[in-house]
């Protein structure tokens, strides 16, 4: 890859639609791919009012961080909630739910953000607000389940 390879401009990027609902929509671009990134994972994401981009979740792998660059929000961040604005740098480590985290858009402009996270091979997730975890692997494992629906570590053996 050429020096020219590893750089672009935020007005350069393809901002790819997504909903889900009324309650989850943005506009995104998964960077790090983009410029060859190995180890960290890094978006740019654009987040309508009214809108959030994802679930209410927490990381036991991946940290993550949030750079507002335009707009303002809330974040609700464990049990507590805050406004943020641009320029905010946000930090999420790995942990339970005392760390889960989700960027709201409860202003009337769009809110911008850059994110980026460490790239784990292995991941679980936890969604307190419906009772989901997720474990994420390379290649194609992706399985969601509810924490109420447990198994036993013999269960089958």
């Amino acid at each position: 890859m050429s020096i020219d390879d590893r750089v672009i401009n935020i007005d350069e990027l393809q901002l790819e639609h997504f909903q889900q609902g009324d309650k989850f929509e943005s506009r995104s671009a998964r960077v790090g791919p983009r410029l060859g990134a190995k180890d960290l994972g890094y978006s740019y994401d654009v987040l309508p009012p009214g809108k959030t981009g994802c679930p209410f979740h927490s990381h036991h792998a991946e940290e993550e961080m949030f750079f507002i660059v335009s707009g303002s929000g809330l974040l609700r961040y464990g049990t507590q909630t805050r406004k943020i604005r641009a320029g905010d740098f946000i930090a999420c480590p790995t942990g339970g739910a005392d760390t889960a985290h989700q960027i709201i858009n409860d202003s009337d402009a769009p809110l911008a953000f850059v994110s980026v996270s460490t790239m784990k091979p292995a991941e679980v997730c936890e969604y307190p607000d419906s009772g989901k975890i997720g474990a994420f692997g390379s290649g194609a494992v992706r399985h969601l389940t509810r924490t109420s629906q447990a198994l036993d570590y013999w269960d089958g053996e």
